[in-house]
């Protein structure tokens, strides 16, 4: 598939099906281009919608079907919007390091494929914020479950960054509090399942 360079081109990518519930045009809104007025369109969809596939149908989908509809903050963006972002000062990383993580269409500096979205989960949200849930129970419950690359975890609605990757990192930091590394390079359990006790059986 080209870049699409008309409205009609457009819609035909955001009607691609990535997995059961998701579509590609779910991941395409920005604010940053919004405000800005740029279009956040993929430079090269075929690759976009291959990680992007890989991203719903290994992570986003067995979140979903377990805990209920999860939110997309923020997914796809383009080299243009990613460095407008990271020049306006709208918390984005240069697009080096972002290759391969929310550039979905470019290869990382080692030739390698990947996929992030920001996502709330409502149901744990909730939970972390009138019940002072504690966020590491959630990370540890995708640890233990699901075959994530990294997480990152942010304070408002205990938001969070989620990767696949072609060769998984399996790293987890945070910006709530312990703040850091929770976990970089664990391949194996937590070994912290009693944190997430209470939480949903996995469902696919």
């Amino acid at each position: 598939m080209r870049a699409p360079k008309s409205v009609n081109a457009l819609e035909e990518l955001g009607r691609v099906r990535l997995s059961r519930s998701f579509f590609m045009r779910d991941f395409l809104y920005s604010e940053i281009a919004n405000f800005y007025g740029e279009p956040n369109i993929p430079e090269s969809p075929d690759l976009a919608i291959e990680v992007g596939k890989q991203l719903c149908t290994q992570l986003l989908e067995p979140l979903n079907a377990t805990f209920g509809r999860i939110a997309i903050r923020s997914a796809y963006r383009s080299p243009t919007i990613n460095a407008l972002g990271n020049e306006k000062g709208h918390s984005c990383a240069s697009n080096a390091s972002n290759y391969a993580g929310h550039i979905w269409d470019h290869l990382d500096e080692n030739g390698c494929k990947g996929a992030t979205a920001c996502i709330v989960i409502p149901w744990f949200a909730d939970r972390y914020t009138h019940q002072g849930a504690d966020w590491r129970a959630l990370a540890y419950w995708i640890h233990d479950h699901l075959p994530y690359s990294a997480l990152q975890f942010f304070p408002k609605l205990a938001a969070f960054n989620i990767s696949w990757h072609e060769r998984p990192k399996r790293a987890i930091h945070s910006y709530i509090e312990p703040k850091g590394y929770l976990l970089r390079g664990e391949t194996g359990k937590s070994g912290f399942a009693d944190l997430y006790t209470g939480f949903p059986e996995l469902r696919d």
